[in-house]
């Protein structure tokens, strides 16, 4: 059943909502830009019924989560992210960042290196921003403002899933576009101003000692070998493409997703 009743926490001067489901070790999982933890709710239920503890926050600024104007920063996103597991009692967590929240999994390491167990890096980019794309992240955060998410979410929705998805699948293409112009605005574009500053991952990619899971749809319109760079760079790392899927395997292809995640999991326990 989709988690409908949030627990919330006061963290670092702003109020996070989040689903908690099961026990045993921590699986968190970390939703994109402009997604909330709905996105996750397949997966809340999959991993509970594993023998998973899953912790699905909503982002400073997404959600039900409290809104930050201006710009919020990958670290900050991180810091909160570290500080909702002290508000929980856990020490260590297999962290999941899907888009956005796969620079935020990695912030985390960077910052909170002793949190991580191991790390599933879901359909993102370790790189840092030229300043082409500084630029462009800017622009949008600008367009976001004034266009609202309503348009935000019709222009970028073929590439949030595969664009033959959203007509195969409109189920998942009508709850993705729901998700994206329900998005807070001012939340939406804090975030895309602050992930136009995020570091550069990929020395810290080639420095990593824990177990990776590059996850990637195989028709991801923002991927560009990004997948396979990071499975090059990890030393041990896995990578499994999902054949199918976009920008968004978890929901376009959750089968598959699943038994991607599930293997690794087992891998860590076994």
């Amino acid at each position: 059943m989709p988690d409908t009743s949030p627990a919330t926490a006061e963290i670092n001067g702003t109020t996070l909502a989040y689903a908690d489901r099961g026990e045993g070790p921590v699986l968190l999982l970390l939703h994109g830009h402009a997604y909330d933890r709905s996105m996750w709710d397949r997966q809340v239920e999959v991993f509970a019924g594993q023998g998973w503890r899953v912790v699905a926050p909503d982002l400073r600024g997404f959600g039900e989560s409290g809104i930050t104007e201006g710009i919020v920063y990958t670290e900050e996103f991180a810091d909160d992210v570290a500080a909702l597991l002290d508000h929980l009692g856990v020490e260590q967590a297999v962290v999941v960042g899907f888009s956005m929240a796969g620079q935020i999994a990695m912030e985390l390491v960077h910052r909170h290196p002793r949190r991580v167990r191991a790390l599933v890096i879901n359909d993102t980019v370790p790189e840092a921003e030229d300043a082409a794309g500084r630029r462009r992240r800017h622009v949008t955060a600008d367009a976001i403002l004034t266009g609202g998410m309503d348009q935000y979410g019709r222009n970028v929705l073929a590439k949030m899933i595969a664009e033959y998805n959203v007509e195969a699948q409109p189920e998942v293409a009508a709850r993705v576009l729901a998700m994206l112009q329900g998005a807070p605005a001012k939340g939406a574009a804090a975030a895309m101003r602050g992930r136009a500053e995020r570091r550069d991952f990929t020395r810290l990619l080639a420095g990593l000692t824990i177990p990776v899971l590059v996850v990637v749809g195989g028709d991801d319109a923002f991927d560009g070998g990004a997948g396979r760079r990071m499975a090059e760079l990890v030393p041990g790392a896995e990578l499994v493409v999902v054949e199918g899927a976009g920008h968004t395997p978890n929901m376009e292809q959750p089968d598959a997703f699943d038994d991607a995640l599930g293997a690794f999991l087992r891998g860590l326990v076994a």
